[in-house]
Parts: C-alpha cells; sequence; structure tokens
C-alpha cells in the first residue's frame, strides 16, 4: 500500500481563506495577556513525549519550546505559577476511568508509573504543581480553576498534548470561566498529522490567541 504523504501546504492555503472569511466577520479578535499569568502544561509526561506508548506524539519539539517557555517563566520577577497535568488512572481496578475508556486506551496510564511521569527535560521544580486528571480538559473534576482564582490569575498560558483533545478542551473551558487564553504555537503536539495546524487555526479564531513561543517569552521577559 503506499504511503499517504501529508501536504501541510494543502491546509495552509484553505487556512488562508478561512482566516480572510473570519477576518470580515469579526473573529479572530486578539485577547492580550491580563495583569497575572500561570502556565498550564497539559499532558507533557512521558507516555505522550516518549516512543512506545499507545499516547506518543512527535513531541520532541513542543518540550524544548516549552523547556524555553518555562526558563523564561522561572526567572522573571514577576511571580509566575506553573501546573503540569496528567491523565493518569488507578492501576488496581482503574474503576476512576468511566465511560472514556470505551473510545481510547486509558488503562494504559496508571498513577505511579513511568508513562506518568512529566518528562525529565521540563525540570519541574518543587513550588510547581503537578496533578492528575480524569478527562480531557484540565479544569474538568479538578481544582485548577479554585487555585487560579484564589491567586488572581487573570490569564492563563496553555501548552501541551495533544492539540484535538486535552489542549483544546483546557483552552475552550479556561476562556467559559474567564480566563485570557495564551497558546505558544509551537509549544503544541499531537500524533495526527494536521491536527496541529488545524486545532491552532481553530482556537486562535475562537478562542485564544495563538502566537509564536518566541513572543510569549518576550512578553515575559520584559515583564516587571
Amino acid at each position: 500500500m503506499q504511503e499517504v504523504q501529508f501536504d501541510p501546504k494543502v491546509l495552509e492555503a484553505a487556512f488562508d481563506e478561512a482566516r480572510r472569511i473570519y477576518k470580515e466577520r469579526g473573529f479572530q479578535r486578539r485577547m492580550g495577556f491580563g495583569k497575572k499569568l500561570a502556565i498550564i502544561n497539559v499532558d507533557l509526561a512521558n507516555a505522550w513525549t516518549r516512543p512506545g506508548h499507545p499516547f506518543s506524539c512527535d513531541a520532541d519539539s513542543a518540550v524544548e519550546a516549552t523547556a524555553r517557555l518555562l526558563d523564561a517563566a522561572r526567572a522573571c520577577k514577576q511571580k509566575i505559577l506553573i501546573w503540569f497535568s496528567c491523565t493518569a488512572f488507578n492501576e488496581n481496578g482503574l474503576e476512576d476511568n468511566g465511560r472514556w475508556e470505551e473510545k481510547i486506551p486509558l488503562s494504559t496510564l496508571h498513577i505511579g508509573s513511568e508513562w506518568a511521569e512529566i518528562d525529565s527535560r521540563l525540570k519541574v521544580q518543587p513550588n510547581e504543581t503537578v496533578f492528575y486528571k480524569k478527562m480531557a480538559s484540565c479544569f474538568a473534576g479538578t481544582p485548577l480553576n479554585y487555585q487560579l482564582r484564589s491567586r488572581d490569575i487573570d490569564t492563563v498560558i496553555v501548552t501541551g498534548a495533544t492539540a484535538c483533545a486535552c489542549v483544546r478542551h483546557t483552552v475552550m473551558d479556561a476562556v467559559a470561566l474567564g480566563y485570557k487564553v495564551i497558546v505558544p504555537a509551537e509549544t503544541i503536539a499531537d500524533r495526527i498529522p494536521g491536527a496541529i495546524q488545524w486545532n491552532l487555526f481553530d482556537m486562535d479564531a475562537k478562542f485564544a490567541d495563538v502566537m509564536p513561543v518566541d513572543e510569549v517569552i518576550a512578553y515575559i521577559n520584559n515583564l516587571k
């Protein structure tokens, strides 16, 4: 069977026309940054960032870009709080994986396993929060919204995997809860050709400001 080649130029040509239509109709406006930032890293654990797992993505470049973003945030004079999520479930019985298991292999994501550890290249610090979630969005059934609100955070920078599922649902929930949302394009990973390009385009049109990671880093570096 002949291998199907994905041509991103085809998508980009379609997006150029779609951007024209959206802008004529008032979409793709800019949210901008607010007064206090936090970074939410979605599922950048080994099951997504390393090869050999059903959830594995082509994530090396996204991990590298996210590491640079985190370095800037950690060095910033204005404190930027950092969260890491991982979708994972109890190994004994897996009673906490619910209906979603009927669609995808959640039973391969065990709490306490090496696959559920945040990628070591991101160098999680002792003052940074790692939490487990059971659904796609980082806000679904977790205390994340309470934690952000209690610290007066109004802007979330979202990185991670995957573009079509956990990142997208986290972004949509964040804006629904009243946060400004920034997505550094190069920090997003997926496992399916075209998924990143399409979802970044659509999130930028409707839910978030998608921008180059270097622009986000430059903004952070200039915070006083």
